[in-house]
């Protein structure tokens, strides 16, 4: 590998981990923001998605750039195409955190519900999933890229978990309605993240070992 490429590659590397350092703390925010009832909180999450769309775009033309001007192939192949997918899922995870900072806005004019004891659970463990896929892209780590493939299962559970809770308070309360609707989409959107999060440490897997493993089962 020639010393310039791997300058335009480690920049590139650095570009990735700044955009999901900054994704990972909108989720956190937004999480924040729905648990604490903060208004103001929100509409700063929503008001500042604009900074990862920019980021989103400079990393995507950096990315064409170095395949256009230096060929890669093998390991900086696979890893500058990584990018370029995990680039784009970040993006929209940072839409999902807008998402659920505009449900926490309606939910802040909603009166208080007893949230269910799976929603820290399930904040924290999307949360996990999208730090250690973040940490198995910055060291390459397959191990821990396969652990956050195996806790989408679980976060699955969890999501399945909430919808009943919603569902059989509406059936008890309908004053609840709405609220409880909002608490539904703020558990859609922390699966949809997990989702993505999936889908990143199945890159970095595809960065390590050549092979797509997206659709398979631990078994295959």
């Amino acid at each position: 590998m020639s010393v310039h490429l791997q300058r335009e590659i480690t920049n590139l590397k650095k570009s990735i981990l700044s955009l999901g350092a900054i994704v990972e703390e909108r989720v956190w925010q937004a999480v924040k923001a729905v648990s604490e009832r903060d208004p103001d909180l929100a509409k700063s999450i929503i008001e500042a998605d604009i900074e990862i769309d920019r980021m989103e775009v400079e990393i995507e033309e950096d990315s064409l750039k170095i395949l256009a001007l230096h060929q890669p192939v093998a390991v900086d192949l696979r890893f500058i195409v990584a990018v370029l997918k995990i680039n784009n899922d970040l993006e929209r995870i940072g839409d999902l955190a807008s998402n659920i900072a505009s449900i926490a806005l309606r939910m802040a004019n909603q009166n208080r519900i007893e949230m269910p004891p799976e929603f820290p659970v399930i904040a924290e463990k999307t949360e996990a999933m999208l730090k250690n896929s973040l940490d198995a892209l910055v060291n390459l780590d397959e191990d821990l890229a396969q652990g956050v493939r195996i806790d989408d299962d679980e976060v699955d559970s969890i999501n399945r978990t909430i919808y009943d809770y919603v569902k059989d308070n509406i059936k008890k309360d309908l004053n609840s309605l709405d609220a409880m609707i909002y608490l539904r989409g703020v558990s859609k959107n922390l699966e949809r993240i997990a989702d993505l999060a999936t889908n990143i440490a199945e890159d970095v897997i595809y960065t390590c070992r050549g092979e797509i493993v997206r659709h398979k089962t631990f078994e295959d």
